[in-house]
């Protein structure tokens, strides 16, 4: 059957096509180019690691297995050769040496080149593909890469995906594959095959985690992005821990939260295989988290995943947070004992302020990004600037990123600690400086541009803000105010205000942009494939797209569509697209 382009728009990415019909029927995304760019980098990055890493592993085999074939020739030779103080009995000295030692090196050598062969490329599960855009780029654009599989449950789907494949050459027909399938079902059938799996949804991805763990390889790398953010920033808190167990809490800090609650249930799911997960890179970008985890198995690894969980005690007056670790680890002798945490870490009442605790969690308290891997993976973007549609946008995350502490969870927000004493914020230069004149440490993060992580308790915070309030007098509050209550207490420590070298970034100093606006209007989330575009979604499409949907719709409906408004069609009609499965597993591209 014929493709009639006419009724259909070419939309290129990176070195990808992709034909797009002009009716909403599969699911498409520009926004979605920086979660695909970034998704690319880690991938290269990820070959590049995993071939140093077989490396690594051959060395230690050759070397070892040299080892082990000198005693043996060793061994030989004094049975052979009994005699001693260099009786060659018959034998040249020459003859000797090659016996002794380049018999072992070649058969290492041998050894060595024999299983460097067994490195094959990685496969690549694209759970969830729509139109295929991401497995399309994956094959084109990474080098190294193998078979990549792209599934979907919606016919149209996988058939837009088969026609974009053909669309883009022998290259791509040799490499992706695509199935008409349910993802976990497949997922669940091909256990440890695929070296990298990628789980994109339209949606929560809680209802793909626990098939796409036991489908990973060991050492793989699996991806995956989540995009209810209301559930994941405390909207609705019992809908999050039905969803991934933990209860959300509504703080400044809720973005990187969700970030950490994900990988909770990542790790959840995977323990149950006696599995853990390492994460590599955490981000937050746009309306989604996205994070890239590698996947191991050990039994006694897992044991230590207590102790990378904490629940959060969040002060309903005031900012102050507290992490209660949920377990703990003793030695003993040569082994470990392991226990649970020792707690409560917070009186009743706050300490700051007098009011109760909003207790959430557990969230992952370890840390969320490997600060090698960061860097190595914004060196490759930035060596291939030409080849990432999205660069500006991803270099300024990555950036940011490795400029994060990495063992302190969660943040805080300088507008929100001026609001609670209800004074004029200090700038973030001012404020780092007092932290680090204080001997702590201070970061900004790539969540918020107000954010500030630190290790310092928050004593040392609050007395920083009541020296600040000293210096610029506020009006009186209510005595009962939290505000009025922090400060009705002196400082124990002077916070010094003098500006530090260490205040601003490497980024800051040299002008570097962190976080940038978006490239047009309505930059975010789109409605489900299938679904008819109404008024109702000005918000998400903008009123010139959303009008000349609808006047094509009435030139082409006609008389028919003018008996009856466009919004009762929606409230009537059963949506087709929505009744094939209970859950929301309609996929992004």
């Amino acid at each position: 059957m014929e493709t009639d382009l006419n009724d259909y728009t070419i939309i290129k990415e990176g070195e990808a096509e992709v034909l797009m019909h002009k009716k909403n029927q599969v699911f498409f995304n520009k926004a979605q180019v920086n979660n695909r760019d970034m998704s690319i980098a880690v991938l290269r990055a990820y070959i590049s690691k995993r071939k140093q890493e077989h490396e690594a592993m051959l060395s230690k085999r050759a070397r070892s297995s040299g080892k082990v074939l000198e005693k043996d020739v060793s061994e030989t030779s004094k049975e052979e050769n009994p005699t001693a103080n260099g009786e060659d009995n018959g034998k040249t000295n020459g003859e000797h040496e090659v016996t002794t030692q380049d018999g072992p090196k070649e058969a290492a050598k041998t050894a060595y080149e024999s299983a460097r062969r067994e490195l094959k490329p990685p496969r690549v599960l694209e759970a969830l593909s729509a139109s295929g855009l991401r497995a399309l780029r994956y094959a084109r654009e990474v080098e190294g890469i193998g078979q990549v599989v792209a599934l979907d449950n919606d016919p149209a789907s996988v058939e837009a995906c088969q026609r974009n494949i053909k669309f883009n050459g022998l290259m791509s027909t040799s490499k992706v594959e695509s199935h008409l399938t349910d993802a976990r079902v497949h997922m669940l059938s091909h256990p440890k095959d695929f070296d990298v799996v990628d789980l994109d949804p339209y949606g929560a991805p809680s209802i793909f985690l626990d098939s796409a763990v036991q489908s990973v390889a060991d050492g793989g790398l699996l991806m995956c992005t989540a995009t209810d953010m209301a559930v994941l920033c405390g909207a609705n808190g019992e809908v999050c821990y039905s969803k991934y167990g933990s209860y959300p809490l509504k703080g400044k800090y809720c973005h990187e939260m969700a970030l950490r609650i994900l990988l909770a249930s990542i790790e959840s799911h995977a323990n149950r295989y006696k599995r853990y997960i390492v994460p590599v890179l955490s981000v937050q970008m746009d309306f989604y988290v996205r994070v890239f985890v590698r996947v191991y198995t050990s039994a006694s690894a897992m044991k230590n995943t207590p102790l990378k969980l904490s629940y959060v005690y969040q002060c309903i007056g005031c900012d102050s947070f507290h992490l209660q670790s949920v377990g703990r680890s003793l030695p003993k002798n040569n082994s470990v004992r392991y226990l649970p945490g020792v707690g409560p870490v917070v009186p009743q009442d706050c300490t700051h302020c007098g009011k109760k605790y909003n207790m959430g969690g557990p969230i992952w308290s370890a840390p969320i990004h490997d600060q090698e891997w960061v860097t190595s993976i914004l060196s490759g973007v930035k060596s291939m600037k030409d080849r990432y549609p999205a660069y500006d946008r991803i270099c300024a995350v990555l950036t940011t990123i490795s400029e994060e502490l990495p063992d302190v969870p969660l943040f805080l927000s300088l507008h929100s600690l001026s609001a609670t004493l209800k004074c004029t914020s200090p700038s973030a230069a001012l404020f780092r400086s007092a932290v680090i004149n204080a001997k702590y440490r201070v970061s900004g993060s790539h969540v918020n541009p107000l954010g500030i992580k630190t290790d310092a308790p928050m004593e040392i915070i609050w007395d920083i803000m009541r020296c600040w309030v000293k210096n610029h007098p506020i009006k009186p509050q209510s005595p009962e105010h939290p505000g009025s209550v922090i400060l009705s207490k002196e400082p124990s420590h002077q916070a010094d205000f003098s500006r530090h070298v260490g205040s601003l970034s490497k980024a800051q100093a040299k002008k570097v942009a962190r976080f940038l606006p978006n490239p047009e209007k309505h930059w975010g989330p789109k409605i489900r494939a299938g679904r008819t575009i109404t008024s109702k979604h000005v918000s998400l499409l903008g009123h010139e797209a959303v009008n000349g949907h609808l006047n094509g719709n009435h030139k082409e409906a006609g008389a028919e569509e003018e008996e009856e408004p466009q919004e009762d069609i929606i409230e009537g009609e059963p949506d087709l697209k929505r009744q094939k499965t209970t859950e929301d597993i309609a996929s992004t591209s």
